[in-house]
């Protein structure tokens, strides 16, 4: 790059950042607010704006610490030599805070700063797969954990030998930011293993499939008409079908204007799954209008796969092998056993790394 097209460059970066210093100190006074604070929804977005805000101003003054340091060392090694070596490390410092902040600075998914809904099912392989939807649910339960957020089990339908036919995991953080780790899960987990119900010891392939959805922050940010929904109730079943419970507890909602369906039969009362119940069909309804949205401005995100069909698969969990893959970046690793315990940070970061690849290449 010329000495010209870098100054434009560094003054279009100064321009683009100088604006955000405005906006960080804007949402600062804003959450000084106590009034801000009434409206939990508002404060939470607020409070993760912040954050992501932050993260610019702080590489924004160290950038500007550095550049001054780097003209005074630039001065003394005129008269001294042994500032020489200052200069290069100062120099390179620079070069990495300007890399660092221009991968801060990439358009994200307005969606990356929320919450999460998860929803395993179970694909082909019968109880095998059941488990293994199981065991991915303890995996992202245990993934949480270790980063110290907080999980809650929405709904689950448990197969006769107690794997998870279907779950939905609502994830959530202090700080926020849950989706944009978890939104590459979306699609088909494949297992290789001997299934506890295999008696010959051969190895089978089976298939669990994962849906990922950014979670509204405040009921009203969705517009459901009460004319717009069919509720069913009806009572929980549990493994074979059996009933366990002797009302009718169950929830169903039908969103009609898009066939959009959520339902909910964990919790004991008719009130508590309608809430939980809500909770989702909001979730996918704000993934809808995104997946519009993101069409219409003919920028569509990456899809994740909506069937259970092992052919689609974006990840492999090899247990003889104690090996795990991801298909889309070519992740590979012998830890398999450490991932399930929680240990997913890598994995997904392969993923992330690979997105934000992507939109630096999209902005040149």
């Amino acid at each position: 790059m010329s000495a010209g097209h870098a100054g434009a460059d560094i003054e279009s970066l100064t321009q683009t950042v100088r604006s955000l210093l405005d906006e960080h100190a804007r949402v600062e006074q804003d959450l000084a607010d106590p009034e801000v604070h009434q409206h939990p929804g508002s404060a939470r977005r607020l409070t993760r704006r912040y954050a992501e805000l932050d993260q610019v101003a702080e590489c924004w003054r160290e950038l500007t610490a550095v550049d001054a340091d780097l003209g005074a060392a630039a001065e003394l090694s005129a008269e001294d030599a042994s500032f020489a070596a200052e200069v290069e490390e100062l120099t390179e410092r620079r070069s990495a805070l300007l890399a660092r902040l221009r991968e801060l600075l990439v358009p994200r998914d307005p969606d990356d700063a929320r919450d999460a809904l998860i929803e395993i099912r179970a694909g082909e392989g019968g109880e095998e797969s059941a488990l293994f939807a199981s065991d991915l649910l303890r995996m992202y339960q245990r993934w949480a954990d270790s980063r110290g957020w907080t999980t809650e089990i929405l709904d689950r339908t448990a197969s006769d030998l107690g794997g998870s036919k279907d779950v939905t995991l609502a994830v959530k953080s202090k700080d926020g930011g849950v989706y944009g780790w978890l939104r590459f899960e979306g699609g088909v987990h494949r297992v290789q293993r001997v299934p506890v119900t295999e008696s010959q010891g051969r190895i089978h392939t089976s298939a669990a499939g994962v849906l990922v959805f950014p979670e509204v922050d405040e009921p009203e940010e969705v517009q459901i008409a009460d004319s717009d929904l069919r509720i069913d109730v009806y009572r929980s079943s549990g493994p074979g079908g059996q009933s366990v419970n002797t009302t009718d507890s169950a929830v169903r909602i039908t969103h009609l204007p898009t066939g959009i369906v959520a339902s909910c039969q964990n919790e004991k009362s008719q009130l508590q799954n309608r809430e939980a119940a809500m909770r989702i069909l909001r979730a996918r309804i704000l993934a809808r209008q995104a997946e519009e949205a993101a069409a219409a401005a003919n920028d569509l995100r990456r899809t994740q796969v909506r069937t259970v069909d092992r052919s689609e698969r974006i990840r492999t969990y090899n247990f003889p092998e104690n090996r795990i893959a991801d298909h889309r970046t070519g992740y590979k690793a012998h830890n398999l056993d450490q991932v399930l315990s929680g240990q997913l940070d890598p994995v997904i970061e392969s993923s992330r790394a690979a997105e934000r690849a992507r939109r630096l290449d999209a902005i040149g």
